[in-house]
This record gives C-alpha cells, sequence and structure tokens, in this order.
C-alpha cells in the first residue's frame, strides 16, 4: 500500500496504530490473530513495518477492531480538518490487486459519516468477511465503469450513474470485469 503524500513513513505510521490499538485492548497478537484470522507472523511483521498491509488484510484488523478503514487511515493521517483540498485528500494504492481509495472527507471523532472515491482497475476482486460495525450504512455512487457487489449473498451489476445503498451486516466482494475499470464513491454511515 502506499500514500501518495509522505510515502516514506506511511507504513511506519501504519504500524505505530496498529501496534497502539492492539495495546489498548491489552490484545497479545495471539488474540489479534484469532480476532482478525491473520496470522500472528503477518501482525508483527506489519507492526514492525517491515511489510506493507494490503486491503484485505487492513479490513481484517479494522473488523476486529470495529473501524472503518477509513477511520484507521484518518488516526495515521492526523487530525480533523473542516475543509479538505483534494490535493491534501490522502490517496493510498494496494498496487497488489488494483485498489486505490481517496479519503473525500476524512472522519472525525464526533462526526459519523464517511466519503470516499475508490478505483478499481479491470479484472480486480476485493472481499471483505465483514463490516467493521455491524449495520454499517452505505451508498455506492457509481462514477464510471462497471463492478458487481455483492452483499449478504445478493450480486447487484452497477452501472455509470447507478447507486445501491445498502447495510454490511455479512461479507461483501466487489469486482470488475476483465475489460472495465471501476471508479465509484461511497458515502458510509
Amino acid at each position: 500500500m502506499e500514500n501518495t503524500s509522505s510515502d516514506d513513513t506511511i507504513d511506519q505510521r501504519i504500524a505505530q496504530r496498529l501496534r497502539a490499538l492492539r495495546a489498548e485492548r491489552n490484545w497479545p497478537l495471539d488474540e489479534l490473530a484469532r480476532r482478525s484470522g491473520v496470522s500472528r507472523a503477518t501482525l508483527s511483521r506489519l507492526e514492525n513495518a517491515e511489510v506493507s498491509p494490503t486491503t484485505a488484510v487492513l479490513g481484517k484488523l479494522c473488523t476486529a477492531y470495529g473501524l472503518t478503514l477509513s477511520r484507521l487511515m484518518h488516526l495515521v493521517e492526523g487530525d480533523f480538518a473542516p475543509l479538505v483540498r483534494r490535493a491534501d485528500q490522502a490517496v493510498w494504492t494496494d498496487a497488489g490487486i488494483g485498489f486505490r481509495r481517496r479519503v473525500v472527507s476524512p472522519p472525525a471523532q464526533n462526526l459519523a459519516g464517511e466519503a470516499l472515491e475508490c478505483t478499481l482497475e479491470p479484472g480486480t476482486h476485493v472481499a471483505y468477511d465483514g463490516p467493521p460495525r455491524p449495520g454499517l450504512e452505505h451508498h455506492l455512487v457509481m462514477l464510471e465503469g462497471q463492478l458487481r457487489l455483492t452483499v449478504e449473498g445478493r450480486t447487484h451489476a452497477l452501472e455509470a450513474g447507478d447507486c445501491l445503498r445498502y447495510q454490511l451486516f455479512g461479507p461483501s466482494s466487489f469486482t470488475t470485469p476483465e475489460h472495465c475499470p471501476a471508479r465509484y464513491f461511497v458515502f458510509m454511515v
């Protein structure tokens, strides 16, 4: 995963935040491994900034901690600002799967809503085992391309201009066709 601003330290800041989250809960690595489904060895390497986390691994850790991925990234990035210019919005990429995510409105402690702009390359598949918080409401607005979104076992074929509103209680997955990328906004409440 890389961050377009401060590439050199993002993995270190993520590692520090992951260590702090585990310490706040008094969980040994084995407990976090059990709760997240991520191996103890991988957790250790992540917390020591020896490897860059993937979207899938961060998703599992966020589920274990009850955080959205955006909220975790906000904790890594810093303080809340009421106005965030596009040039200052955190952008990171999971190059291994072709996923790019821009945090349009970083979360704040007292505000629940979040807005993300996401891009998936053609032939990309991203799966999440569960939501960071059961019942998390999403509004996904397709901007360009095609996307197959599976929520609660039901698959929705989305194209530019479509909007899907849903709540997450279980696994979900995002898949683009081999010939077409997808760009969309996700608003979470």
